[in-house]
């Protein structure tokens, strides 16, 4: 019979024994400067649109085409990567995303019309590279059944985040301090370098599957219940990234300081790597489900308040903790696919909840953007506060189609979800009674 888990500390999966993963490295650091570019792709276009056009909420339109495209077509090349291999797919992409994003910033410093742009920023988005899942899908290769998958995801999380406090900061700074087109500029040179050094690395990524074991066709990531649940999820946390992009900038340009957006997202950025540091290292008692459900309203009570702050230091502070909030939310929704989802759809999968994200987003940059120009950044900071809420309700309502679909398993103290050998041996019915009474481990914790 296999060991039971420990709450040994020195038994516990952590960072360091997940970089030593053999074959990590040669994926992770590629990956890193190939997935920088996509946090500064947005906020570089809503800079630039609102510089040549004078209007958030053109620039909230552009950016939301974008987002939107990109939202449609990353599940698309998601499912392309299972079937024939990411780097088949990644070369293309990368090329055509660099090639479609100066094509873009030529036409907003030409003076382009705002339906031009629009058309513009729907290759600019269609062919943005899905480096983060793809990524993701490799660690979940090589970790799959293991007790560092959790850890993973978590430094997946704080990976994502750290982009998100470098990206819109030197964005920021570009396009202010140098010019407005300075940002999707690097963002497309960033694109090519990154993207062509993470396609290199062949030999980590997962192997392509055509077909199932039966010879039928895979069942599109899509059909399983539980993921469209995580995508209205996912959307709500990506209205949150959007409002308060925008928001940001209009209220930074309201106190007569532009360069203060770039510190203020960085704080909110900052604090969601912060909490996705500290998820990757805490021994879980409960499970994913639960952790979902607390974590989304504790976000949503948080987003509640931005609109009422008036101060630099206050909306700093509630950004921080906005960010805090969002980090076990997202990192147990991609936590959870290895739960939910076939082995063979997880790239499709990871690419749905990153374009929930986007399209999430995308919508909330150009509502925020209407209600600033209408009526100040505190009017956009209510964009937030209404995604989350109605991504709660949804949450809630449908709670049972997050179960994972695999026989009951049971949380160690890594946060894995293994199976106990009480559970493998038993009778139908029987492996959940004997989760129930801990039978096999000394961390007890039925996956919710």
């Amino acid at each position: 019979m296999t060991s039971a888990v420990t709450t040994d500390k020195s038994a516990r999966p952590g960072y360091g024994q997940l970089l030593r993963t053999p074959g990590a490295l040669s994926f992770l650091l590629p990956g890193f400067a190939a997935r920088q570019p996509f946090a500064m792709l947005t906020i570089s276009i809503v800079l630039l649109v609102q510089h040549t056009t004078g209007s958030f909420g053109s620039a909230g339109i552009v950016a939301a085409v974008t987002g939107v495209s990109m939202a449609l077509f990353a599940p698309q090349m998601g499912k392309l990567a299972d079937r024939i291999g990411q780097s088949r797919v990644l070369v293309p992409a990368v090329l055509a995303h660099a090639a479609a994003v100066s094509a873009l910033t030529a036409l907003a410093l030409l003076g382009a019309p705002l339906w031009a742009l629009a058309l513009a920023a729907v290759p600019a988005g269609a062919s943005v590279p899905q480096v983060g899942p793809m990524v993701r899908s490799r660690w979940a290769a090589k970790l799959e059944g293991s007790p560092l998958l959790p850890t993973a995801a978590a430094f997946e999380s704080v990976t994502d985040e750290f982009t998100f406090v470098v990206g819109p900061v030197l964005a920021t700074f570009l396009c202010t301090a140098i010019h407005p087109s300075a940002g999707l500029i690097t963002e497309a040179t960033l694109t090519i370098v990154g993207g062509l050094l993470f396609a290199a690395q062949r030999g980590t990524q997962p192997k392509p599957v055509a077909r199932a074991a039966d010879g039928e066709k895979h069942a599109s990531a899509l059909s399983f219940p539980g993921l469209r649940v995580l995508i209205v999820a996912f959307i709500g946390i990506g209205a949150v990234f959007g409002g308060m992009q925008v928001s940001l900038a209009a209220f930074s340009e309201e106190i007569g300081n532009p360069g203060a957006n770039g510190l203020l997202y960085g704080v909110f950025a900052a604090g969601n790597m912060v909490a996705g540091i500290a998820m990757g290292t805490i021994a879980w008692k409960i499970g994913p489900r639960r952790r979902l459900l607390l974590g989304y309203v504790g976000l949503t009570a948080a987003a509640s308040l931005l609109w009422a702050a008036h101060s630099a230091i206050l909306l700093g502070a509630l950004g921080l903790v906005v960010g805090l909030c969002i980090a076990p939310a997202l990192i147990t929704g991609y936590t959870m696919i290895e739960q939910l989802i076939p082995a063979a759809s997880r790239t499709e999968a990871f690419t749905w909840l990153t374009g929930a994200v986007a399209f999430g987003q995308a919508g909330a940059v150009t509502v925020a953007g209407r209600l600033t120009d209408a009526h100040g950044s505190s009017y956009g900071f209510l964009v937030p506060l209404v995604a989350t809420a109605l991504a709660l309700v949804t949450l809630v309502a449908l709670r049972s189609k997050l179960a994972p679909k695999t026989p009951s398993r049971i949380v160690g103290a890594s946060g894995q979800a293994t199976r106990p050998a009480a559970a493998q041996s038993a009778p139908k019915g029987a492996g959940n009674r004997a989760n129930e009474r801990g039978i096999g481990h000394r961390v007890p914790v039925t996956v919710d």
